[in-house]
């Protein structure tokens, strides 16, 4: 339980973040420092059982029908990776309150601790499912992370979602194979029941698309443009997404199906090949580099080369070795990072040739700059230094061919000089040589805390190195499912690995040395494209195929849509002709004589609005249609699906009248040949779906899922109302992504409206003398005005009856709140002053706390086993028995998110209506024209022309006449 509470603690957290900056700046980061600190604390207790053997598992059912759980588990290796994201994290957070200055900074505080719980969630998810939506997260967050930092960084966090996301849906991939495979998802259980071996085929896709998945996330070649590219982010972000957490979440992927792949040839020929391309590959980079922050962005794509590397090679040495080096980089990386923002505040560069000779003026800070390049390079006693022995010896000790083993290692040895070589650049660029910026002076001690925490830990632990072996152990088992001794020490004594680290650091030297040239060399253009220009040309590629692609159905058009779907239709009711694919006899009675008479009006309605002009009379027509099928529903015996059509039609004649105020009454007039093939396409249409309905319909007696949901409906929920349950007990799940559909609905209302002007100035209006009694609006409309402040409440009390009574009679909360929505658009339209109808309204505050209280339901229903589990009870009030489900707090969900997006179309569509009548004079009503009515000489306005239509409305009037 432990695990739930921490994970639930840091999205509060991050709900509270906004408010902790408001009430304190950005001091605000230290409580969340202290939030952090405390649930490391809280794991850490919980893990001491880990490194015996004891993992600490929870597990509620989520999903019973995919066999999903929510599952989680905490063994060595989450151990390892969730004290990381705590405890770098905290130390981020107090970073963050002296980097930053005193404006506004509640979204990085937000986004940082969201990503930190969704990375927690990865490395601690034991379900494929939940380690999928985690992973997908972690990209989501890393999204608005760097492009918080402004316009410049709106590019680079492009590519990098795209990336990354690319590698999920590889990760998607194997969660439906191994899941269907498997007949489970939980982790645990896949890696130690299926026989891998057993099924090379599938073996070998399962592991190619995981390779793609870590590659992506981890920044391998040839993916790892994507983050030197992200650090356009501030540095605190750099520092924990692309140093210390998130560029690790592939590695952790590697590490976690390890037990499962390690020794395969498809897997661990690319994790080594390219590990170690990508270590050389990004150390040569990063030595190019004079930006510190760019140097250590390749120089992390070169660590995480010789993680992927080491784990690929599979051996309990090799694994031992990447769960080490992985506490080392996390450690110096933070510090460097958090060290070069420190710089770059104070000297207001991170170019070395503008700095140089700092030591004089910043001795703390080159201090500390120095204890983490050690760790960097690995000298000792730093913890990089026994890092890379165990490296070396990982590599000598490939389980194959020994002079592959050594080969290896010589590809490491060449990637560590490099690593070596700009280490020492970076320490000697900022703080060797002569002064150059005499003033500075050393940052506030707040400010160096965080950084000297993590240096001193890095030489601190690589003294102590040995205090990390039991959980060192604890990940080898975990990984590798054998036990291993990975022999932790400082000084192990002479061997091949020591002489490995001399000539290292050696002809590192000898590259420092001779930088003048070795510099002159490594600026000399190589290749004629970079990583980012060669995505950018595939992106951009992709899109024109796509644009190409879709182009025949973008438009509005139904002659240009209709006619492939009818092709195909055809071609497939023609290839069930050629074979006879059997069809059953209709059964009798499944028509009757009024149905066809239903038919018949509906089919003169259709015929009507095909042939109106008249924008009016087309939404009436369609209204007509509506009712019609909502008394065929009635017929039918379906009161709920009556009542939500004929609800719908109510308030799309509200919207209806918002949007042809601002629209000419007539359609376009067409052609005689455009309107001829649009009839031939239309009648064929309809041909084809009367075909389909009479082939496929009224051939099968009922389902048997609908005789299970008549028969449970009152036992497993308590509810009578059969429609009601399926809608929030036995589909509840599809119900809450129904809603949620809804609710980006409502957002995408909002953020349209707000940034694109509706239509201003283009309200069809009718000039009329001062003397006309029209011309007083306020007046005219006193009746409806009455009437819909008395109606409007009653209505909308009427809509809490049906949500309350849904679960047993026809109602629920999605009717209800169509009626409420009616009511709410009756007020509206009856107030004098449209932009005052709902001016109070809270749109967006009912659509987020209507989503907020369905999440909350499904959360509350885990206590009984699964999400959005109800619970059903009775009480006795009053001597009354009365029956209750936790069902009804999720339709008061429901129902707030649709009264919500009815009060966001009302507002947004209605918006400014009451200036543009000022403007226009006072609507013409709509069965009326505004164009020849005012005689001759003034013009029929149609489609364009509306400004000019003002302004001789205005002359008209002053001539004394009548538009």
């Amino acid at each position: 339980m432990i695990l739930v509470l921490v994970l639930a603690a840091l999205v509060v957290t991050a709900a509270l973040a906004p408010f902790l900056e408001r009430w304190l700046g950005r001091d605000a980061g230290w409580p969340l420092a202290a939030v952090f600190l405390v649930l490391a604390g809280f794991v850490a207790a919980a893990g001491s059982g880990v490194v015996h053997h004891r993992p600490v598992i929870v597990q509620w059912s989520w999903l019973p029908s995919l066999d999903a759980v929510f599952a989680l588990r905490l063994d060595g290796l989450s151990l390892l990776f969730a004290l990381l994201i705590l405890g770098v994290g905290a130390l981020i957070m107090a970073y963050c309150t002296r980097y930053f200055g005193h404006g506004a900074h509640a979204g990085v505080y937000l986004l940082l601790t969201l990503f930190a719980a969704s990375m927690l969630g990865l490395v601690l998810a034991d379900d494929l499912v939940l380690l999928f939506l985690f992973w997908e997260l972690t990209s989501v967050c890393s999204f608005f992370l760097i492009g918080n930092a402004g316009l410049a960084a709106a590019a680079p966090a492009r590519r990098a979602l795209l990336v990354t996301v690319l590698g999920g849906l590889g990760l998607l991939a194997v969660v439906v194979l191994v899941a269907v495979t498997a007949g489970t998802s939980q982790i645990s259980v896949i890696l130690r029941e299926i026989d891998w071996a057993g099924n090379p085929g599938f073996t070998a896709l399962v592991a190619l698309l995981l390779v793609v998945a870590g590659f992506t996330k981890s920044a391998q070649v040839p993916f790892h443009f994507w983050l030197p590219d992200a650090m356009a982010a501030s540095t605190p972000v750099s520092a924990y997404l692309h140093a210390a957490t998130m560029v690790k979440a592939g590695v952790y992927l590697f590490m976690r199906f390890s037990p499962a792949f390690a020794g395969e040839l498809v897997w661990t020929v690319p994790l080594v090949g390219v590990g170690l391309l990508t270590a050389i590959v990004g150390a040569f980079l990063a030595l190019k580099q004079h930006d510190l922050k760019a140097l250590l962005a390749y120089s992390t794509v070169s660590q995480l080369g010789f993680l992927t590397a080491l784990v690929g090679i599979g051996t309990p040495e090799a694994l031992g070795a990447a769960a080490l080096h992985t506490i080392a980089h996390a450690l110096f990386k933070a510090t460097l990072f958090m060290l070069v923002g420190i710089i770059d505040r104070e000297a207001g560069s991170r170019d070395v040739r503008k700095l140089g000779g700092m030591w004089r003026v910043m001795p703390v800070t080159a201090t500390l700059m120095g204890l983490a390049a050690m760790s960097l390079a690995g000298i000792p006693p730093a913890l990089g230094f026994v890092s890379k022995e165990k490296i070396y010896a990982a590599f000598i000790g490939f389980h194959g061919p020994e002079w592959v083993g050594w080969a290896l290692a010589g590809l490491a040895v060449g990637a560590a000089v490099l690593t070596f070589a700009y280490g020492v650049r970076l320490l000697y660029g900022a703080f060797g040589g002569p002064t150059v910026q005499r003033r500075l002076t050393e940052p506030s001690w707040p400010f160096r805390i965080p950084a000297a925490i993590t240096a001193l830990l890095g030489i601190a632990l690589g003294i102590a190195v040995s205090t990390l072996t039991p959980l060192v152990e604890q990940v080898v088992l975990d990984t590798r499912l054998v036990q291993g001794d990975p022999h932790l020490e400082l000084w192990p004594g002479l061997s091949p690995e020591l002489l490995m680290s001399a000539l290292t650091i050696a002809i590192g030297l000898s590259l420092f040395w001779a930088r003048g040239p070795v510099d002159r060399w490594l600026q000399r253009r190589r290749l004629p494209f970079s990583g980012v220009s060669v995505f950018e040309w595939c992106h951009g590629a992709l899109v024109r195929i796509g644009s190409g692609v879709g182009a025949p159905s973008r438009g509005l058009s139904p002659i240009v849509q209709v006619p492939p779907i009818l092709l195909s239709l055809l071609v497939l009711g023609a290839a069930g002709l050629w074979w006879g694919v059997p069809l059953a006899q209709r059964l009798p009675g499944s028509s009757q004589p009024e149905d066809w008479t239903v038919v018949a009006v509906l089919a003169a309605a259709v015929l009507a609005i095909a042939v109106t002009s008249s924008r009016v009379g087309a939404i009436g027509l369609l209204g007509v249609i509506g009712f019609v099928v909502a008394v065929w529903f009635l017929m039918l015996g379906a009161p709920d699906l009556a009542m939500t059509q004929m609800l719908i039609e109510f308030l799309t004649v509200a919207v209806a009248v918002l949007a042809l105020s601002r629209l000419p009454a007539r359609f376009h007039p067409s052609g005689w040949l455009r309107a001829g093939v649009s009839a031939g396409v239309a009648l064929a249409a309809g041909a084809a779906a009367t075909a389909l309905a009479l082939a496929f319909t009224g051939r099968r007696g009922p389902s048997e899922i609908r005789d299970y949901y008549l028969g449970a409906s009152k036992e497993e929920t308590g509810g009578t109302n059969v429609v009601n349950t399926i809608l929030v007990d036995f589909r509840a799940l599809d119900t809450l992504g129904e809603v949620t559909v809804l609710v980006a609905v409502a957002i995408g209302i909002a953020a349209l409206a707000q940034s694109t002007p509706l239509l201003p100035g283009r309200l069809r209006s009718t000039k009329l003398p001062r003397s006309s009694p029209i011309e007083n609006r306020a007046d005219n409309a006193i009746v409806l005005t009455i009437f819909g402040r008395i109606l409007a409440p009653v209505i909308v009390v009427l809509s809490l009856y049906l949500l309350f009574r849904g679960h047993n009679a026809p109602g629920g909360g999605f009717i209800a709140a169509l009626v409420a929505g009616a009511g709410l658009a009756l007020a509206y339209v009856s107030a004098p002053h449209p932009d005052h109808a709902s001016r109070n309204w809270p749109s967006v505050g009912l659509v987020g706390a209507g989503l907020a209280i369905a999440v909350a339901d499904g959360a509350l229903g885990l206590a009984g086993g699964s999400f959005l589990h109800p619970f059903h009870g009775e009480v006795e009030v009053l001597g009354v028995t009365l029956k209750g489900s936790t069902s009804l707090i999720f339709d008061v969900g429901v129902y707030l998110i649709v009264v919500g997006l009815v009060v966001t179309a009302l507002r947004r569509l209605g918006h400014g209506l009451s200036a543009d009548l000022a403007r226009g004079g006072p609507s013409t009503p709509y069965g009326e024209e505004s164009g020849n009515s005012a005689g001759p000489g003034v013009p029929e306005y149609g489609d364009a022309g509306y400004e000019d239509a003002g302004r001789a409305s205005e002359e008209a009037n002053r001539n004394g006449g009548t538009q």
